[in-house]
């Protein structure tokens, strides 16, 4: 596995192994014992997926602690233009984003920390994302920022969007609950 560091510290992009012959592929996103040996999060108690539609956004998401998590993010079919948000207090990169492609094709994973906002649009036909998350789903706690208040170059400027995720806040009045801890890096 090929770890590349972003811009936003602790988010990472994974690169796995693609199998590849006539049949097609076989791709081994998540190894217990290769992760603790990166010191990468391994306990991941929920996992989903979603299934969207060619211009659907998703995001952008996170919850507020305690229920606070790390994600782990694929796109098993299709692709993706996904982005995060750095909410933490303190950090290097507090309140920008970065963007990544995330496709069946290129197989590449993202590895979220705590105390990042994360959404993702769809590119292609369609696209099938799975998420494994650090700690359990907390209605309560579950929340998210306006997707176009953070300044992100998205695809597209009149995206297929939930009613809920067009009700949070904008990240102007976001009043956050992070704060970056170099330590946990």
């Amino acid at each position: 596995m090929l770890i590349k560091s972003t811009s936003i510290p602790g988010c990472l992009e994974l690169l796995v192994p693609v199998c590849k012959d006539k049949r097609g592929t076989f791709v081994k996103i998540f190894h217990d014992h290769s992760f603790k040996e990166k010191d990468l999060e391994t306990n991941f108690p929920e996992e989903y997926y979603s299934f969207s539609h060619q211009r659907v956004l998703r995001g952008l998401h996170f919850q507020r602690p305690p229920a606070h998590c790390v994600k782990l993010v694929s796109c098993l079919f299709g692709e993706i233009f996904d982005v995060v948000v750095d909410l933490r207090k303190g950090s290097p990169t507090f309140l920008r984003h970065e963007t990544f492609l995330l496709s069946a094709a290129k197989a590449n994973l993202l590895c979220i920390p705590t105390g990042l906002a994360h959404g993702f649009y769809v590119q292609s036909d369609s696209a099938i994302v799975l998420y494994k998350v650090s700690t359990l789903y907390s209605p309560t706690h579950d929340t998210g920022i306006l997707w176009n208040s953070a300044g992100i170059p998205w695809p597209d400027t009149s995206p297929i969007i939930s009613e809920r995720d067009l009700s949070f806040s904008s990240l102007k009045n976001f009043k956050t609950p992070f704060t970056f801890k170099k330590e946990t890096l």
